[in-house]
Parts: C-alpha cells; sequence; structure tokens
C-alpha cells in the first residue's frame, strides 16, 4: 500500500504550527492544512483501488498498473514535500529552547515514532512475508530530524541537496547497503519485499524541497491570494480539518475501507472480468520467463483463460484455494492450451 502507498501521514508533525506553540510572528497557513486534506483524498482513492484489485471486484490493477504506481508516487511525494514545508513553519521563531521549538517537536516526533511503530507491529502480525519497517511515517520521523541543518541553510543549497538525493539512487547503488539497517538508505541494489517502502533516497528529497520551497517563499506568500485562504465551506473545512488529523486518519482509513470492499466482495463475489485479467497478467509474465514467443504466449494465455473461465476455476486459481480435483484439472488445461498454442 501506498504508498506501495505512499502510504502516510502526521497529524501534528504535518500540520502548520498553531499559536498556541509559537509566538504572535508565526504565520498559519490554512492552505498548508487543506493541502494535506487533499493528498488524504488521494490517498483514499489509491487505497480504495487497491482493495478493489485485492478482491478482485473489478478489472483494475492497483498494483501493477504504471498509471496507479506514479498516482501513489505522487501521493507520498506531497505528503514528504508538505513535512518539509510545515517544519519551516514550525521553526519561524527560531529553533531554540526559549520558543518552546523542542519540545513541541519531540511531542510531534513522538507521535509520528509510534504510529509508525503501530504500522510495523500491525503489518508483521497480519503480513509477516511484506511487514512494514520503513514506511512513509518511518520515512518521516528520520526526515524530521536529517532535515533540522537545513532549517536555516540557504534555500537554494537546500533545493540542490533535495535534488541531490532524489537523483543518486538512479545512477548509484551499491550492495554494501543491502544488510541491516543500511537498507533504509535506499541505496541498496536490491528493493525488500515490504507492502510500503518509502527509503531516505530517494524521498527524503521530497523533504528537503519543501524546506527550501518554505524558506524561499515564506516572506512574501502569507500576502497572496493563496496565502489568505481561509477554510471557509463545507468542502474547506473538511479538507483543513483532515489536514490537520492526519495521522488518526491514515492509521484508520484502511481498516474502515478493507471492512467495507471485504463485505461487498462477501455479498456479490468477484468480477470474472477481474480474474480473468488477473490469470492473463500472471500467465504472459510466466509465458515470457520461460522463452515464450509473443504470438505463442497470446494464444496460450486466451486459451488457458477462456478454458478457467468455463470450467469456474478462475477464482481458485488466483485465490490459491484449489482442490486436488482442480489442480488436476489445471495441470489439463495447461497442456491443451500448450499444444493448441504451437505453430502447425
Amino acid at each position: 500500500m501506498i504508498l506501495d502507498s505512499a502510504s502516510g501521514l502526521a497529524d501534528k508533525a504535518l500540520s502548520t504550527p498553531s499559536a498556541s506553540t509559537t509566538s504572535k510572528r508565526t504565520v498559519r497557513l490554512p492552505i498548508i492544512d487543506a493541502a494535506r486534506g487533499v493528498a488524504l483524498a488521494a490517498m483514499v482513492i489509491y487505497h480504495s483501488a487497491w482493495d478493489i484489485t485485492f478482491f478482485n471486484l473489478a478489472p483494475i490493477d492497483a498494483v501493477n498498473s504504471p498509471f496507479w504506481r506514479n498516482f501513489a508516487h505522487g501521493i507520498a511525494s506531497s505528503f514528504l514535500f508538505l513535512v518539509g514545508v510545515s517544519l519551516v513553519l514550525a521553526s519561524q521563531n527560531g529553533v531554540n529552547w526559549t520558543t518552546g521549538y523542542w519540545k513541541a517537536w519531540g511531542k510531534r516526533m513522538a507521535m509520528v515514532v509510534a504510529g509508525a511503530a503501530a504500522v510495523t507491529a500491525s503489518t508483521w502480525f497480519t503480513n509477516p512475508q511484506q511487514f512494514i519497517f520503513f514506511g512513509i511515517l518511518h520515512c518521516i520521523a528520520a526526515a524530521s530530524i536529517l532535515a533540522l541543518p537545513f532549517l536555516r541553510a540557504p534555500w537554494p543549497l537546500t533545493a540542490l541537496a533535495g535534488a541531490g538525493v532524489i537523483a543518486l539512487p538512479f545512477f548509484w547503488t551499491s550492495p554494501l547497503f543491502s544488510h541491516g539497517p543500511l537498507i533504509v538508505t535506499g541505496l541498496a541494489d536490491v528493493v525488500p519485499n515490504t507492502a510500503d517502502w518509502v527509503p531516505i533516497f530517494p524521498w527524503f528529497g521530497a523533504v528537503l524541497l519543501g524546506v527550501a520551497a518554505a524558506r524561499a517563499c515564506l516572506a512574501w506568500f502569507p500576502a497572496t491570494a493563496a496565502g489568505r485562504w481561509r477554510d471557509a465551506g463545507r468542502i474547506g473545512k473538511t479538507l483543513t480539518f483532515a489536514g490537520r488529523h492526519s495521522l488518526i486518519i491514515y492509521l484508520t482509513h484502511q481498516i474502515v475501507l478493507m471492512g467495507l470492499f471485504g463485505a461487498i466482495a462477501w455479498v456479490i463475489g468477484p468480477s470474472q472480468a477481474a480474474l480473468d485479467m488477473r490469470v492473463t497478467r500472471t500467465c504472459h509474465f510466466a509465458c515470457a520467463a520461460n522463452a515464450g514467443s509473443e504470438a505463442f504466449c497470446q494464444k496460450y494465455c486466451d486459451c488457458l483463460v477462456g478454458s478457467l473461465r468455463q470450467d469456474g476455476l478462475s477464482a481458485p486459481v488466483v485465490s490459491g484455494d484449489i482442490t486436488p480435483a482442480g489442480r488436476a484439472r489445471l495441470g489439463q488445461t495447461i497442456g491443451q492450451c500448450s499444444d493448441a498454442a504451437k505453430p502447425q
């Protein structure tokens, strides 16, 4: 999930500071909370698509589709960018004891770390093969520490560092980072098997870009129309409310969505079109891995999909819950379709 998602967010850790924690000079920008609310809405859309894919309710592939992958990456990037913006807004009165910055920062960090630990623990028990050990919340916690030196650095330098962090893993990786805690750097030459993977490289770069943007724009942005925006109206108030309570929404929304779509799947069953899509994708992947030609794989997979649909074996094959008799029939079908697809 997300963020395969991307997925993620941290309540007060991502919220614009309020007057109760800073002096009167602090600028609060409701537009930032609303932007986070929009990102949360996008996250709910993505995870709904993921759940529909998981329960085979419609021919949607939120796991492998380039569109959905890019959508999830965009959501994660927006959240991390807003982390950088919020860190700057929270430090407007200085990063020192006299402003109470460290007390507020420590409270926010504790919330994020606790949320990350909850995600790790829950996924360890529910999906130990792909449990989340460094997802979006883990990245936010690490980034909130790593970004501290940049809060007073010249913004062009921070922007350059952010671009470098994003670019580095696309040009250089090493097996030295493939073992132990170093794998969370994102510089390893392998990708771990986990449900949500948001390593420091390249994702910390989005946080640095958020810091740079806030540092560059804070002097004049509050006077713009966006900076003066207030959350009037039902939609605006809903978005800002969600943005200010992002952690609890992140931790609970999938429980609600999985329960909803699971109940729908229990009532109406899987979509045959979705099952056909899953079988087709798996078949083409396996056929290509065995050096089958494009023409052969097309004929073979078309035959296999049609035969499984006719025999009522699509759902058992996709779920893996197939009886011995069904497995025997599957073997026969594979042989028949393979013979039928061979050049005459």
